[in-house]
């Protein structure tokens, strides 16, 4: 059971009879409802600033966006930083110290004030909180050469993605969320910062993939009960 056209064809070089494409099983979750309740009482303590995640940051990315954010000057946006890694928490925030903004961190347990400029998300099994608070998101590990993590996330529940140039553990996902229009790609991290604040200030381009997102999301859903159904077939 391949999960695209080219899995399948490395298989069949390595001898496996017949590999048939079934999908790719990341498709097929249901965003859990607890964690998009969490995310809209995150979005009304914040208010009415937009809010860009950065979701699944690894290390070296976090350095890039902060230096990127703040050449860009002063904005009202919030940036909300998630690194990937829970031992990175601490020193995710202090970088974002060191640079003169203004950090809360998730884990204080208060409120995110006014002048917060960066907040440090630093939970865990609260992502989905985070991009349900999100007006834009950016998938981490794609700013450097990580391979991207997983952004169908961010799309299933409508939320306008960005990605860096390095999607290879996502490659099939990526292009056709690319293709679909409910993500757009970017080479460095001025690139990202310029691109969030654009989508950030137009509502009706973050509309479209908003759609193009759930559409794109809820059209390659399935490969699990396929590959059940393959399993099954060949037992019997």
């Amino acid at each position: 059971a391949a999960q695209s056209p080219a899995d399948a064809a490395r298989l069949a070089a390595l001898g496996t009879p017949a590999p048939q494409v079934c999908g790719s099983t990341k498709y097929d979750f249901t965003p859990p409802a607890d964690k998009l309740a969490l995310g809209e009482a995150f979005r009304a303590a914040i208010g009415q600033r937009p809010v860009w995640v950065c979701a699944s940051t690894r290390d070296g990315e976090e350095a890039l966006i902060l230096d990127a954010w703040r050449a860009a000057g002063p904005q009202p946006a919030l940036l909300v930083l998630v690194p990937r890694h829970p031992e990175r928490f601490a020193e995710v925030a202090q970088l974002a110290a060191d640079r003169g903004f203004a950090v809360q961190r998730r884990s204080d347990q208060v409120a995110v004030a006014a002048d917060t400029q960066v907040w440090v998300g630093d939970s865990m099994g609260e992502l989905f909180a985070y991009y349900a608070a999100a007006d834009v998101a950016f998938v981490g590990g794609s700013l450097l050469d990580f391979g991207a993590q997983n952004m169908i996330e961010p799309a299933s529940v409508g939320v306008p993605v960005l990605l860096g140039p390095s999607t290879y553990n996502f490659a099939e996902a990526s292009a056709l969320a690319l293709q679909a229009g409910a993500a757009r790609q970017v080479a460095d991290a001025p690139q990202l910062v310029a691109a969030a604040l654009a989508l950030l200030d137009d509502a009706d381009a973050r509309l479209r993939m908003r759609d193009a997102g759930l559409a794109f999301t809820a059209a390659h859903r399935g490969a699990s009960e396929r590959i059940a159904s393959l399993i099954a077939a060949t037992l019997a």
